[in-house]
């Protein structure tokens, strides 16, 4: 493993995101001295908060995995997760709702979940899932320790055992083929392979071995923090904060200094030199490149998708949803095209519809609920949409007449707050193309084919979050926290 050459004692992270915050908890505890830079009030990154009369949302993900990652980060400081966060395991973890009218409960214990693919869709196919949960188990063991929680330098790192077992298991097929050899109904085969877009690809594109997402989402657990997502980085910043990390809010970085090909420290915006002996990037990657160390120039990527979100609190509350809510359309290999290929937006798409006050009333005013309504767009590098004139009011109001087709009665009626967010909002918040999923994950943009995390040409210059290995979501977010600080400290845990 490479790892940053020279002094590593006093270390900069530039953002307070889940993957910044991630790291520097892991080099305190390693004995670095660790400031945090962060340009907004509070920490997070895209993992952040919006307040509106009273309302809260969160603006970034909604669906927590693996929760045992921030037990484990928050245990190399000697720290009890539960002391500093309260985690409901949802129940289910998603209801999937169908054009037919049908619905299906993801539920997380895996003979429930038979019984409930059996109700709905018969007993063969609840065969089939319980085949499928076996599958990506060993899939996700597969690839837990090789592919995803190590640094990786060059492909000749992939070359192991596990490689080749991984290759016999189907791993490197296309994902949808791979899920349809154990669903034959259309249902289930959307429920178990809708994850694809996480990863920035239809399911048709991506590789079988993303099927692991299924298995975080629909087999190892969805859970809700009290106080909404953005819980999790307040909570990780103040575990920083009481194991000596600085973290410094409202100051804008500038710049990398650099002199002799290694970084001296960092600019703010009011001038003033920030010193470090390594520097670790928590922006998104390519902005990263562009805006912070503009000698080496933007790396070319292929992008994943993008999404607009709307935020709204309501009077309405419906019965028939759960926290989180998938509202498939009758088109499906289709609507992908449209948004991934051909830069349009889905003509009839499937929307995640999130109601996080179902689970904790304390984001609402009495009474009231909170809804996060996301749906796939097109990225900036792919779409001429004019998201900053007539597009973005005309999608909302699209956004809200498909809600109410498929359900959300009155929904228009019941919002006394809202907020739009479009891919052009994203690329002011500083995401390349326009996307909040970074790169997508195909081939040549996976594992050591991913832009690394080691500066190529700044040897004490580390990058974290999604951008960069293992790639896009909660659980890897904060595993390139842990890859970024081994990088730093040369241990690998």
């Amino acid at each position: 493993m490479r790892t940053v050459a020279g002094p590593t004692g006093r270390v900069v992270v530039v953002g307070a995101g889940l993957g910044g915050l991630a790291c520097a908890i892991r080099l305190a505890a390693a004995g670095r001295e660790v400031t945090v830079l962060e340009r907004e009030a509070y920490p997070g990154g895209r993992a952040g908060k919006l307040s509106l009369d009273g309302y809260e949302f969160d603006t970034g993900p909604t669906v927590l995995t693996m929760p045992d990652l921030l037990a484990d980060l928050a245990g190399t400081v000697g720290e009890e997760l539960s002391d500093w966060l309260t985690l409901t395991r949802l129940d289910p973890a998603y209801r999937a709702h169908f054009p037919d009218g049908s619905t299906l409960d993801v539920i997380t214990d895996t003979a429930r979940m038979a019984g409930e693919v059996s109700r709905v869709c018969g007993p063969r196919e609840a065969d089939g899932y319980l085949r499928f949960v076996d599958y990506t188990r060993r899939l996700w063991r597969l690839e837990r320790d090789d592919f995803i929680g190590r640094n990786l330098d060059t492909p000749r790192d992939l070359l192991t055992i596990n490689l080749l077992r991984l290759v016999a298991m189907g791993g490197f097929r296309r994902l949808q083929t791979k899920v349809n050899q154990f669903f034959r109904d259309e249902r289930t085969r959307r429920i178990f392979s809708f994850q694809a877009m996480y990863a920035g690809l239809a399911p048709h594109d991506a590789l079988a071995l993303y099927a692991v997402i299924s298995y975080l989402d629909a087999v190892a657990g969805v859970y809700f923090p009290l106080g909404g997502m953005h819980a999790v980085p307040k909570a990780l910043a103040r575990i920083a904060e009481k194991h000596g990390v600085t973290i410094r809010y409202g100051t804008r970085v500038t710049g990398v200094l650099t002199s002799a090909g290694r970084a001296r420290g960092v600019t703010v915006h009011d001038g003033e030199f920030v010193p470090a002996d390594v520097v670790v990037l928590n922006p998104d990657l390519p902005v990263a490149y562009r805006d912070l160390l503009p000698e080496r120039g933007e790396p070319r990527l292929r992008y994943s998708p993008s999404c607009v979100v709307l935020h709204a609190g309501s009077t309405q509350r419906y019965e028939r949803i759960a926290h989180h809510n998938i509202h498939f359309g009758r088109s499906w290999k289709r609507t992908f095209d449209e948004v991934i290929r051909e830069g349009r937006l889905m003509s009839d798409p499937s929307l995640l519809v999130t109601n996080p006050s179902r689970s904790d009333p304390s984001v609402a005013p009495v009474g009231r609920q909170t809804y996060y309504v996301l749906a796939p767009a097109p990225n900036l590098a792919t779409s001429a949409i004019d998201w900053r004139g007539g597009g973005a009011g005309a999608y909302r109001a699209d956004l809200i007449e498909t809600l109410e087709r498929r359900g959300y009665i009155g929904f228009d009626a019941g919002v006394e707050v809202s907020h739009l967010v479009t891919p052009a909002d994203w690329a002011a918040d500083g995401m390349a193309a326009g996307t909040p999923f970074a790169a997508a994950h195909t081939f040549r943009q996976t594992g050591p084919f991913r832009p690394g995390n080691l500066h190529p040409g700044l040897d004490n210059v580390v990058f974290v979050g999604s951008g960069t290995q293992p790639g896009v979501g909660v659980p890897m977010v904060l595993i390139s926290g842990r890859l970024a600080a081994e990088r730093i400290t040369g241990v690998r845990r």
